[in-house]
């Protein structure tokens, strides 16, 4: 029992009273369960060495892949780390989020925040210019977070996009792949005076042919005999700021550099602005791809082109891209060979169930073989209502992305027994119709849909 005594004015009794509140709203707060923190943006220091003073900024999300991919996120001149995190980069936070990989973002310190692509040390593998820094930066997240090393890939706009093509050309043997917004060749803004800026290669006058430019690049990392990464290259062809020349000049490095020809496997129009070709392959895990944004100045990325480098860096898939053309080289001639897969004999059934949102779904296929026959080898073809375009797919690889759609199979899910089925899926962009595809033959057999 609590005995008041109150004076006349009544305000001990108030006082009392607002206590006992206070005490009993905080004992309440205690006993609410916190919210776990959200995954931020975090500052890492003492990765490792870092001759030219980088920052180095991670992002890991709340749902981190067990043995996940890492995006190397290169910031333009002028960004830093948080800019592009909350700016034009947030659909790779977007993806992280959703697929569990790592970012690491390295920043430029110095003066106007640009990344060094021009000086010697820079260009030249464990150089000790900015590249080096970045590596270590690559060494520190592998260990800490358990990184993939075999998806490990980089990104980046502008100067960020310079750089990303010279840890390319630098550590083949690191990146797996890399996308390059509104870039120049790897070694293109080489200078010998200290300057960072090299006007003759910004304007697009500095032009050679495709082995020069992969010369360049193999320079880099003397006596490196093995695969170079996959690359992503994207321009518009009205940027005046580094001139869209630069993008064939590029697009002439890396398909010397993989030892491919100049000549596309596969042309096509993703969105009416756009000519993207491909090299090496015709689906989303082509060697080489180059996407023209006509009538665009020098502000990529722009709404929508990140879901496709997520695409085609792999960062949305647990297995790496795998390329199914066989290539056999001679010293004049390169000749593909493909096989046709036999139909099976007693037929096939579909089932598509499509998840649907906005402006995109995702569409599951089941593949059932239901013949006595097994199937080795397979190929589906459906067709795609209008409006329609893949953005990124699972367990097949798939060509084009609109329109009458071939999806072939990967090496874990080549054969289908009898009375078997495979499952595989895609990721696509819609005007408003979100029906299922429709017309499905399997090794040009008509199959029944359930």
């Amino acid at each position: 029992m609590i005995t008041v005594r109150c004076h006349r004015d009544g305000l001990t009794l108030a006082a009392l009273v607002a206590a006992v509140t206070l005490l009993v709203a905080a004992i309440a707060l205690s006993l609410v369960p916190q919210q776990a923190q959200a995954a931020t943006l975090a500052r890492v220091t003492n990765f490792g060495t870092n001759p030219t003073n980088l920052n180095m900024y991670v992002y890991v999300p709340d749902r981190v892949a067990a043995r996940p991919a890492m995006l190397v996120m290169v910031h333009y001149c002028s960004g830093s780390a948080s800019a592009v995190h909350n700016g034009n980069g947030r659909d790779y936070v977007t993806g992280a989020d959703r697929y569990g990989y790592v970012i690491v973002y390295p920043e430029a310190t110095r003066d106007g925040h640009c990344f060094d692509v021009s000086t010697p040390n820079a260009l030249r593998r464990n150089g000790g210019g900015d590249s080096t820094g970045i590596m270590s930066m690559v060494s520190y997240a592998r260990q800490r977070y358990n990184v993939d090393p075999a998806r490990i890939v980089v990104a980046g706009f502008s100067s960020g996009a310079m750089m990303t093509n010279v840890l390319a050309a630098e550590y083949p043997d690191v990146f797996s792949a890399g996308s390059a917004f509104s870039g120049v060749p790897a070694g293109c803004f080489a200078t010998t005076n200290g300057s960072l800026w090299n006007s003759q290669c910004s304007g697009g006058n500095v032009q050679k042919t495709p082995q020069q430019w992969g010369d360049v690049a193999r320079a880099m990392y003397p006596g490196y005999t093995g695969r170079y990464p996959r690359m992503q290259l994207w321009h518009g062809t009205t940027d005046t700021t580094l001139a869209y020349p630069n993008f064939g000049e590029e697009l002439d490095q890396w398909t010397n550099l993989n030892g491919l020809s100049r000549t596309p496997s596969f042309t096509d129009q993703p969105k009416s602005s756009w000519t993207r070709t491909r090299y090496g392959a015709t689906g989303t895990a082509a060697t080489v791809e180059g996407v023209s944004i006509s009538g665009v100045g020098h502000e990529l990325p722009m709404a929508g082109m990140l879901a496709y480098s997520i695409a085609f860096l792999g960062l949305d898939n647990n297995n790496p891209p795998v390329t199914t053309t066989t290539t056999t080289t001679t010293t004049t001639t390169t000749t593909t060979t493909t096989t046709t897969p036999v139909p099976p004999p007693g037929g096939c059934a579909v089932a598509a169930s499509v998840s649907a949102w906005n402006t995109g779904l995702t569409e599951t296929i089941t593949i059932t073989n239901t013949s006595t026959t097994a199937v080795n080898g397979w190929q589906l073809r459906f067709t795609l209502p209008g409006g329609q375009v893949i953005t990124s797919g699972w367990s097949a690889g798939y060509s084009p992305a609109s329109g009458e759609v071939t999806a072939r199979n990967v090496d874990y899910n080549t054969q289908i027994p009898p009375g078997g089925s495979v499952q595989i899926g895609f990721q696509a962009s819609h005007t408003g119709n979100s029906a299922a595809a429709d017309g499905f033959t399997l090794n040009d057999a008509r199959c029944a849909v359930s």
